[in-house]
Parts: C-alpha cells; sequence; structure tokens
C-alpha cells in the first residue's frame, strides 16, 4: 500500500483513465453497475467546495491588510478571463471554417432534443447578491458566496483586532479545509476509473468515431488554445515562466476535470495545485479559482464556436464576416453564464445558433445530434477550463506580488 501512495498523483489517476476506457470497451453497458462509485467521488469534492471557497477567501482578503488592493485583483481578474475566452472562440472559429466539419453531415436521421433556455445575464448578475448567505452556501451558489466572504474579510479588516478570533478560525479552516482535500484526492483514481469505465462502456468511444471530423476539430482547438494562448503566449512570453513546469503542475487538476466534466467539482482540486504547484498565494488562488470555475469557459467558448458554425454548415447556411462576429461575441457573453456542471454548454449553442438565423427546429436537432456523444468532448472542454483558470491564476498572482517562484519552479515527483 505504501508504494501505491509514493506514485505521484497524475499517475495514478492517469492509469485510472486507461484501464477505465478498455474495461469500460469490453464491460459495454453493464458497467453503468459502477457509477455509483464515480457519483460518489464527486459528492466528496462538491462535499469541500463550499467551505473551502468560503474560509480560504475570508482567509485571504483578512491576510492583504488593504481591502483597496482588491479592486486591482478583480479588474485584472475579469480583463483577461474574457480575453482568453475570446481568443478561444476565435481558434475555434478558424478552424471550424477552414476544416469545416458541418459540410456533407446528413442531420436528418436525429431525433431532436428539448432546448433548455440559459440564464439569462441579468439573472446571472442579480444571483451575486444573495437574498439569504446560508442559503447561497446550502445550494452552493459561488458567485454569492464570494460576495458575501468578500464582504466579511473585508468588515474582518475594518475592525481590527476585534474581529482576530474570527479571523484566526477562519485561517484555520483553510488548513482544515486543505488537509480534507487532500484525503479526498487519494480516492480519485478508484472515482476516476468508475467514472470513465461507465462513459466508455455506455456511449463515448464509439460515439466520437460517429462524428470523428467534429470531435477532431474541437480536439484541436482545444490543444492549441492551451499551447499557444496560456502556455506560449501568456507563461513563456508574459510572465517568462515555463510553460513546461506550468503544465506540469496544473496536470492532476486537468485530469480530474476531465473525469468529472464540472469545473465546480475539481475546485478543490484546482485550489490545492495552485497554492502548492504554481505557487499561487491563497488570496489569489481562492479568489480568481472560484470565479473561474463560475466566469471562464475557455473550452465551453471554443466548442459552442466550433458547434454553431458546424450547423450553419449542415444545414447550408452561408456564414459572413459579420456573422462570425455575432458568434464571437454571443458567445463571450453566454459563457459567463453557463453552469459549471457537465453538458450545460449544449444549450447555450441554442442562443449563438439563433443569433445567425438558425430555426429553432433545426436548433433542436442539432443539439439532439450533438447530445449523443458530448459527454467525452464535454470532458476534454472541462479540463481546457479549468487549465485556462490556473494561468490567469498565475498571471494575476505574478502582477499582484501573490506569487512564488521557487515553488513554481520546484521540480515535482513524477
Amino acid at each position: 500500500m505504501g508504494m501505491w501512495f509514493e506514485i505521484a498523483l497524475w499517475k495514478r489517476i492517469f492509469a485510472a483513465m486507461t484501464l477505465g476506457v478498455i474495461v469500460g470497451s469490453i464491460w459495454g453497458p453493464g458497467s453503468e453497475s459502477i457509477a455509483w462509485i464515480g457519483t460518489l467521488f464527486i459528492r466528496l469534492i462538491f462535499m469541500v467546495v463550499v467551505p473551502l471557497v468560503f474560509v480560504t477567501l475570508v482567509s485571504g482578503v483578512v491576510s492583504m491588510g488593504d481591502p483597496s488592493r482588491l479592486g486591482s485583483l478583480g479588474v485584472k481578474t475579469l480583463a483577461i478571463y474574457l480575453a482568453t475566452t475570446l481568443a478561444a472562440i476565435s481558434i475555434g472559429l478558424f478552424l471550424a471554417a477552414t476544416i469545416q466539419p458541418g459540410v456533407g453531415v446528413d442531420l436528418s436521421s436525429t431525433t431532436p432534443n428539448e432546448i433548455q433556455a440559459a440564464m439569462p445575464l441579468s439573472e446571472r448578475l442579480m444571483s451575486i447578491i444573495p437574498s439569504n448567505p446560508f442559503a447561497a452556501l446550502a445550494e452552493g451558489n459561488i458567485l454569492a458566496i464570494i460576495f458575501f466572504a468578500l464582504l466579511l474579510g473585508v468588515s474582518l479588516l475594518t475592525i481590527g483586532d476585534k474581529g482576530k478570533p474570527i479571523a484566526d478560525l477562519m485561517e484555520a479552516g483553510s488548513h482544515v479545509m486543505l488537509r480534507i482535500t487532500h484525503w479526498v484526492m487519494e480516492v480519485a483514481p478508484l472515482g476516476v476509473f468508475a467514472l470513465i469505465t461507465s462513459v466508455a462502456g455506455n456511449q463515448g468511444v464509439v460515439a466520437l468515431l460517429n462524428v470523428f471530423t467534429l470531435a477532431l476539430v474541437i480536439l484541436l482547438g482545444c490543444i492549441l488554445h492551451m499551447i499557444l494562448v496560456h502556455g506560449f503566449f501568456i507563461m513563456r512570453f508574459v510572465l517568462k515562466l515555463s510553460p513546461v513546469m506550468f503544465f506540469r503542475g496544473v496536470r492532476d487538476a486537468m485530469m480530474v476535470a476531465f473525469s468529472t466534466s464540472s469545473s465546480a467539482a475539481t475546485l478543490p482540486v484546482s485550489m490545492s495545485v495552485a497554492e502548492e504547484n504554481l505557487g499561487i498565494k491563497p488570496i489569489v488562488a481562492s479568489t480568481v479559482l472560484p470565479l473561474g470555475a463560475t466566469i471562464n469557459m475557455d473550452g465551453t467558448a471554443l466548442y459552442v464556436g466550433i458547434g454553431s458554425v458546424f450547423a450553419a454548415q449542415a444545414f447550408g447556411y452561408d456564414l459572413g464576416m459579420t456573422d462570425y462576429i455575432l458568434i464571437a461575441g454571443t458567445t463571450t457573453l453566454v459563457s459567463i453564464g453557463t453552469a459549471a456542471v457537465p453538458s450545460a454548454s449544449l444549450f447555450l449553442i441554442a442562443a449563438v445558433m439563433e443569433v445567425i438565423g438558425i430555426t429553432p427546429e433545426q436548433i433542436a436537432v442539432v443539439v439532439g445530434f450533438l447530445f449523443t456523444f458530448d459527454r467525452p468532448l464535454d470532458m476534454l472542454r472541462t479540463s481546457i477550463n479549468v487549465g485556462g483558470d490556473l494561468s490567469v491564476s498565475t498571471a494575476v498572482a505574478n502582477w499582484e506580488g501573490e506569487f512564488d517562484r521557487e515553488i513554481f519552479d520546484r521540480p515535482l515527483k513524477y
């Protein structure tokens, strides 16, 4: 047993994923019988999300000593999140227009799928202020939790020594929650194995073969976005850091994101690797990452853009430059309102396709077609979302002086 825990976590997770694909492909639909193990793992990591975000954010604000720094941090975070999202859409649209995955695709046999409306941006903004903070904690409303935690942290700063007992409690709580997160992560290989086995056994591998060109475009877009935007531009060009060390540091979080298909479920792991592998101080990790899990959807935006162009090509729509600009702008806005749960972005495609004139009936057919094989692609784009969150956090930590270069450059266990 000791040898098992001496193996680097990412290796254990990767082995579990590989074995899960093999077992699921052989076992088939019967693999659904162990899906409950994966569900149990997801429940364990969701269990720590809310208390971890809350206590680490309050503790981080108190450690800043100056509430005015929050304004600078927030502006930089939102600006770079929007910039990376727009870059992802641009890459996706370029690949979709060049490779044309929708040309020649026959959707006549596809069963239409009921379309759910995406949450309006105004409603998303309104939900930031909780009518009941305790209800927000119970419901896991991350934006509302961030808002209340910021207020509490700033208030503790303004009352000085009188707030020290609560500040100390929050600091101790952050250490406790990180320790619990580490314990939960030790069962990650088992949970990942069950999740991947279930997906491969039910639909994943075969479904992707049915739509190879579209899957290839999305995969290529995700790889290019991570390497060019986050690896080369942000890490190497802007921050003068090693892209290799960055990707090595985020691999655990990206693998958990791949297996769970949920940015929110991966949040505890993201916060852990941010501090321990990337050298990001708690104030940035506890602020930028939860916000990113809610509004930064690089992989989702890339997928929605490609999916919209795919639909237009399949139905014979001739898209001009204005249409591509509309797709890019609309996707940027709707990605902000994406729920951080599996397959949520499928229903955002409806809003984008409607903008370029695709009829509701055609939209329903496209959503039904994409739904068949969405899970494996959702796993891929979620890992890109999480990788983007950690890249932006590294940049903001650098600019705010909340970054430890020695930890970032420290060799990790292979």
